[in-house]
């Protein structure tokens, strides 16, 4: 798929800058949708007027966090099968355990380099646009 369309769900600014710049770094020009969390992420979702291929979120933030949101994002029988992966600095066993256990389709840890993260957020978008993604 030559472009794709992201949700990302961040509610640190300077994170959302820093994966748009990874995107424009790394000469993307995928679509991005932007969620400060969970909640504002859901009512995006919900109104299905422009459904992501791949929703990126981070599981600590306010409101609603990452780990709440996947519960109602996997339960929504049409909203279910949009893949799911985690950006985050939690390497806490636990979250991961409980990530995968919500179906997500990958867990990333957030390196402290920006040249890690770049490559990380390349192979990332390079995986899904050689997947077959679902058309909403």
């Amino acid at each position: 798929m030559e472009n794709l369309s992201f949700l990302f769900i961040e509610d640190d600014e300077i994170e959302v800058l820093k994966f748009k710049k990874s995107l424009k770094k790394l000469g993307f020009t995928h679509k991005i949708l932007e969620a400060k969390n969970g909640e504002e992420a859901l009512d995006i979702l919900k109104k299905k007027q422009e459904l992501p291929n791949v929703i990126l979120l981070d599981l600590n933030m306010p409101k609603m966090n990452g780990l709440e949101f996947l519960k109602e994002l996997k339960e929504d029988p049409h909203l279910r099968y949009i893949p799911a992966i985690i950006v985050t600095t939690s390497n806490n066993h636990q979250d991961m355990l409980e990530s995968y256990n919500l179906g997500i389709a990958g867990y990333i840890i957030k390196p402290l380099r920006y040249e890690d993260y770049i490559k990380k957020i390349q192979r990332v978008v390079d995986y899904w646009m050689v997947n077959e993604v679902i058309e909403f």
